[in-house]
C-alpha cells in the first residue's frame, strides 16, 4: 500500500501520520507502534513530543520514518526494525540470532528473584541460552554482588550478549561462553535459569507470521514435541552437578508444558519447587531444587 511521506511534517505530526498509516495497514496496535517508531527512530523521549512536537523532520529523519513504515507494514515487528527494546527496564540490543525480549520472560526473572533470601550475597548465576543476554543482564541488575555466566550455542548471539552486559555497566560480573546447553561450563551454581526453545517443530509454521518469519528458528524448535531442550538441561545440570546443593534452577515453560516437564524433572532427580503463571494465567515458569547430592564447589568455563 502507499505510505505517503513524512517530509515536511512535524515530530508531532509525524506521529499522527505513523500511526495513520499503520491503521490503513490493519495493524491492531497502530498507534502504540507509530509511537514507538517516532521515538525510536528519531532518538527521542516521550517528552520531546510534548514539548517539542512542532520542530519540523530532518529529510534524513522523514525517510528513515518512511522506511521503516514499509518494514512493519510488511510484518516485521517493531523491535526488530529499531534493532533494540526494553527489558527488565534495561536497553536490549537485538540481532538476527536473537529473541526479542517478551514481557512474559519478565516472569521467569521475578520469579528467579522470589528464590533469593539476600540479593546482596555472592552468589553464581548461569544463563543456560542466553540469547541477547537479557535475563542475565535483568538479574544481575537486581543481584549487586553476583557473578553470571551466559551459555549458548550461537558465537553472533553472544556478541549480542556481551555487548548488553557492558551497556548495562554488567560486564565486571559476567562471562559469556559458547556451549551446546551444559557442556561448556563445570561448577556449582546458586541460580541456573533458561528459556530454552520450546516449540514443537511441526507448530512453527503455524506460529504468527512475526514469530515464524522473524525470529531465530533455532531459538523456537524445541524438536518433535518440543521437549529436546528440556531433557538436555534438566540431564546436563544433574550429571555435571551444575546446581549448589541448596540452588534452584529455573526454566520457561510453553502454557501447555507444567506437567510433562515436571515429570521429567522428577525423573532426572529434581524437586519441584513450584509453577508461576503469567498474567494471562497460562503456567509460565517452573522451579525446581536438587533432591539429594551437590554440585561442584569451583566454577570453570571450558570454553569462551
Amino acid at each position: 500500500m502507499t505510505t505517503g511521506s513524512n517530509l515536511g511534517l512535524s515530530r508531532r505530526a509525524a506521529l499522527r501520520h505513523c500511526a495513520a498509516v499503520l491503521e490503513a495497514g490493519g495493524l491492531a496496535e497502530a498507534a502504540v507502534d507509530a509511537r514507538f517508531l517516532v521515538l525510536g527512530i528519531l532518538g527521542l523521549e516521550g517528552r520531546d513530543l510534548l514539548l517539542a512536537g512542532d520542530c519540523p523532520l530532518h529529510d534524513s529523519e522523514a525517510a528513515a520514518l518512511d522506511a521503516a513504515l514499509v518494514r512493519r507494514l510488511s510484518g516485521e515487528p517493531v523491535a526488530r526494525i529499531l534493532g533494540a527494546w526494553e527489558f527488565w527496564g534495561l536497553p536490549i540490543r537485538l540481532g538476527p540470532e536473537t529473541l526479542v525480549p517478551r514481557p512474559d520472560t519478565e516472569i521467569l526473572v521475578a520469579a528467579a528473584l522470589a528464590t533469593i533470601a539476600d540479593r546482596h550475597a555472592p552468589l553464581r548465576c548461569l544463563d543456560l541460552g542466553t540469547g541477547s543476554g537479557c535475563i542475565l543482564a535483568a538479574l544481575l541488575s537486581e543481584l549487586p554482588r553476583a557473578f553470571g555466566i551466559g551459555l549458548d550455542r550461537s558465537a553472533a548471539a553472544l556478541a549480542i550478549a556481551r555487548y548488553n552486559l557492558a551497556a548495562n555497566g554488567l560486564a565486571g560480573r559476567s562471562a559469556v561462553a559458547v556451549s551446546d546447553w551444559c557442556d561448556a561450563v563445570t561448577g556449582s551454581f546458586d541460580l541456573l535459569v533458561s528459556n530454552p526453545p520450546y516449540i514443537a517443530r511441526d507448530v512453527i509454521p503455524t506460529l504468527h507470521r512475526e514469530v515464524r518469519t522473524h525470529d531465530p528458528r533455532a531459538a523456537l524448535d524445541g524438536g518433535p514435541d518440543g521437549l529436546d531442550a528440556y531433557r538436555r538441561i534438566l540431564e546436563g545440570v544433574r550429571t555435571q552437578g551444575l546446581l549448589a546443593p541448596e540452588g534452584t534452577l529455573i526454566v520457561e515453560i510453553g502454557f501447555d508444558q507444567g506437567a510433562v516437564v515436571r515429570d521429567l524433572a522428577a525423573a532426572t532427580g529434581f524437586v519441584d519447587h513450584g509453577l508461576t503463571r503469567d498474567l494471562a494465567g497460562n503456567d509460565r515458569v517452573l522451579s525446581f531444587g536438587l533432591s539429594k547430592g551437590g554440585g561442584n564447589p569451583h566454577v570453570r568455563i571450558l570454553a569462551r
